[in-house]
């Protein structure tokens, strides 16, 4: 037996597919300080199984109402909430991108990654930044149409695995991230015994930086492999284009980093409750409890929970996963578009994860889109930061400038001065 929230769902066709869920969750986490409850829709609640979905409310709050605290709070605590995070008024057009002596989690205070966060990273670092900046527009962003839309293709899917989803009142970050620790504890047994499980939550370090997911779904194939399968939701009736697979292709390998490493015991007490900044002691809410015991659990607070966890991953027969494999569909219909299996290859994932990271530890400038690349340039036409992108500015005058100074070379190499010239006899 699992939880169940949010559905998850894909923006429209640009990067990465980030789900609306996701998103709430990535812009909560910049405005919630570590020591109170996230003012997110519960990140717990994008697990599930085949078997039993929990609808889990923060509070028994509505989205609505969530982004009403939202706002309620960047007004009360302007100054504390505010300047962190650098939020631009709207006839400000000057950012910074970078600031130096100091590293993008300093800066935006990420004490760890979401694995959804570097497939957007890989599209574009301008934009996570902008993101960070100018949260209001991040938020716009996540009501689009195509959101939405994919949003019922996941859902339809959830319901159907689980029809009797019932609800679970959670009041504070321990219990939140504790109801992932539940869904885990639950899905291990299922898989193990050969049954499909959705919404597979992993978690783990990566070149010392914790990160955070959610598996769309695994289930082993007829010849016995573990097959890890991540569901897209299109606009257009056709596979990705290159530099959209690009973070499709990013995103299932990192998860397969993290399930390995969870299933090979890599997994440390003392990191999970380093890097979420949980209280160990705290005990869950009495809601939380009834539901921990109706499983069997008699965890009743954080820290021993995680022991339980670490307990059933090292005593669990899980092997790696052998596949991974891309689910396209399309968003109106819900037909298949098509599936892709992608190749793993993990030296050279590592290196591209420890070029991401850099990033975000400070030791290089954030990268954006190259202009002058026919194969990337339209991706600025689907940005809501087009307009006030700086890096982009920047990058048209510099072109220009190039351009005129080859002009003006060419120009100069084609005109022969008169004295130089020799007549025939």
């Amino acid at each position: 037996m699992n939880s169940k929230t949010t559905p998850r769902d894909d923006p429209l066709d640009d990067g990465c597919d980030i789900s609306n869920s996701q998103l709430i969750r990535i812009f909560s986490e910049r405005l919630a300080p570590s020591d109170q409850p996230s003012l997110t829709p519960p990140a717990g609640a994008d697990q599930h199984s085949p078997t039993l979905g929990v609808c889990v409310v923060n509070d028994g709050q509505s989205l609505a109402k969530k982004e009403e605290r939202i706002d309620g709070q960047i007004k009360k605590r302007g100054h504390k909430v505010v300047a962190p995070f650098e939020r631009l008024s709207n006839n400000r057009s000057t950012v910074t991108l970078s600031v130096p002596d100091q590293s993008p989690m300093e800066r935006f205070s990420k004490h760890h990654l979401n694995v959804t966060q570097l497939c957007e990273q890989s599209w574009c670092e301008i934009k996570v930044v902008y993101g960070f900046l100018k949260p209001h527009m991040k938020r716009r962003e996540m009501r689009r149409t195509a959101v939405t839309t994919g949003a019922s293709i996941h859902l339809a899917r959830e319901l159907e695995a689980n029809p009797d989803a019932m609800t679970v009142v959670v009041h504070t970050r321990e219990d939140r991230e504790a109801l992932k620790l539940i869904n885990l504890i639950q899905m291990v047994p299922a898989l193990e015994a050969g049954q499909l499980v959705r919404e597979f939550p992993v978690l783990g370090v990566l070149d010392g930086v914790f990160f955070l997911g959610v598996v769309d779904e695994l289930y082993c194939s007829k010849s016995g492999d573990l097959v890890l399968s991540e569901l897209k939701t299109r606009s257009h009736n056709s596979l990705p284009h290159p530099a959209q697979a690009k973070g499709h292709s990013l995103q299932v390998g990192v998860y397969k980093l993290l399930f390995d490493s969870m299933v090979h015991g890599s997994m440390k007490r003392d990191q999970l409750l380093h890097f979420l900044k949980l209280r160990p002691h705290q005990a869950f809410g009495s809601e939380l409890q009834r539901y921990a015991q109706k499983l069997g659990l008699l965890a009743v607070t954080f820290g021993e929970l995680v022991d339980h966890l670490l307990v059933v991953l090292h005593f669990s027969n899980l092997q790696p996963i052998d596949k991974l494999c891309l689910e396209y569909r399309h968003q109106s219909s819900g037909v298949l578009i098509g599936n892709r299996e992608v190749e793993f290859e993990e030296t050279q994932l590592r290196a591209e994860l420890r070029d991401y990271l850099a990033f975000w530890r400070g030791e290089r400038e954030p990268h954006g889109v190259d202009i002058e690349d026919i194969e990337e340039a339209w991706k600025c036409r689907m940005c809501p930061y087009e307009e006030s992108c700086e890096w982009r500015r920047n990058r048209l005058q510099e072109v220009m400038i190039d351009g005129s100074k080859k002009a003006k070379l060419d120009g100069s190499k084609s005109e022969t001065p008169n004295s130089s010239r020799r007549v025939p006899n």
